[in-house]
């Protein structure tokens, strides 16, 4: 599902502000300002990543890829 880029912002600082609320020794209570976007508060306080997995790097990488792709820059 598609998120508007208004609402990613939103999450992305509801969920910045949860891992601040826990470095800063606070209560696992998500505050009323955060109401709507609570549950990326609640990760960030967690510490659950956001978005999705990282993606395994393919064990073939290097078939993939010749020297000159991951050579010296000129």
């Amino acid at each position: 599902m598609a998120v508007a880029k208004k609402d990613q912002e939103r999450v992305t600082y509801a969920w910045m502000y949860g891992q601040q609320a826990r470095k800063d020794g606070k209560e696992r209570v998500v505050p009323e300002y955060w109401a709507e976007q609570a549950e990326a508060w609640l990760q960030g306080f967690d510490g659950v990543p956001l978005g999705s997995a990282p993606k395994p790097v393919s064990e073939t990488l290097e078939a993939e890829l010749d020297e000159s792709a991951v050579g010296k820059p000129r």
